[in-house]
């Protein structure tokens, strides 16, 4: 004959404790999770060459930009993968750092009402207070992603970082709404919900790279503005070449420094743009994107550049 059932085992029939059954799901379902990690990380490739790639497709885009507003192509600088890298780092900077504080925020705040799940009395207004944020949030996206389809010369900068808000807002919503649902019905549904949170997070990076993007071009036609509004802060260049170069650029002044037996001729009212490529770049005094022209010269020893202090009189 048994004796009586101790305060810890459950009696025939009984139900178990709902934490205790969700929480071997909760936890192989996180070791699943991280194994998918890892797969896909596997599959696209290591992350250091997956970061080294975004920087180098960001900083071309700001390059491309730029030269295209100043009506060159990007080949023509002959950039290397560096260079890109170096030209990336400002256009992911804000974006990055906006990204973290608002992640930090969002985390301090789903812990608040994780603590205030806990507590019977506020699950029914989290609920509600879920499903509206649910909606909005939603809501907010569609008509972002609307306005982005059907007017996009009209488009926003910022666009793409809007839809992306709204979906994740709202995909928060709908996690709280449902992690106020019992116990035993979360543990229920947590596998059913994996493949939900990977199509949302997969969309939620793509809008990202969109809007990044959209914002290294525009990083990039802001730096062709400021090399016209700035363009006398430049460093002045004075070329020398025994061969006549025929600069037609406006305020290029060309005089003849040789003799008929030795010619050299010399250039003045140029700035330096930048040398890459084995190529140096210069812009006529009082440059314009609309009447400006960028000389292209060899850096192959065939003309001799002397470069000045522009603050210099």
């Amino acid at each position: 004959m048994s004796g009586p059932a101790g305060p810890g085992s459950a009696q025939p029939g009984q139900p178990t404790d709902a934490g205790a059954a969700a929480g071997p799901d909760e936890g192989s379902l996180a070791t699943t999770r991280w194994k998918r990690i890892l797969d896909v990380l596997s599959v696209i490739g290591p992350p250091l060459t997956v970061v080294t790639a975004l920087l180098v497709y960001f900083g071309w885009a700001r390059t491309d930009a730029q030269a295209k507003a100043m009506g060159l192509d990007v080949s023509l600088f002959g950039y290397t993968v560096q260079d890109f890298v170096l030209r990336s780092i400002q256009s992911l900077f804000q974006p990055l750092a906006w990204l973290v504080v608002i992640g930090l925020l969002w985390v301090m705040l789903d812990r608040v009402v994780v603590r205030l799940l806990e507590t019977a009395r506020f699950r029914k207004l989290l609920q509600r207070a879920a499903l509206a944020v649910l909606v909005l949030g939603f809501a907010f996206a569609a008509l972002m992603w609307v306005v982005a389809v059907s007017q996009p010369e009209r488009t926003l900068l910022y666009v793409p970082f809007l839809i992306a808000a709204g979906l994740v807002v709202g995909a928060w919503g709908l996690s709280v709404r449902r992690r106020s649902a019992a116990p035993s019905a979360r543990a229920q549904r947590l596998a059913s919900r994996a493949l939900e949170r990977s199509l949302v997070f997969v969309l939620v990076t793509l809008l990202l790279f969109w809007g990044t993007s959209d914002y290294a071009q525009a990083l990039g036609r802001g730096a062709a503005v400021d090399y016209q509004e700035r363009s006398g802060l430049l460093p002045t260049a004075v070329v020398y070449s025994k061969e006549r170069l025929a600069v037609t650029a406006p305020n290029v002044r060309e005089e003849s420094a040789g003799t008929e037996t030795a010619p050299l001729y010399r250039y003045s009212g140029l700035r330096l743009l930048v040398v890459s490529g084995g190529r140096i770049f210069l812009l006529n005094d009082g440059w314009t994107l609309a009447q400006g022209r960028v000389v292209v010269l060899r850096d192959d020893g065939s003309v001799r550049v002397e470069y000045g202090n522009p603050a210099a009189k």
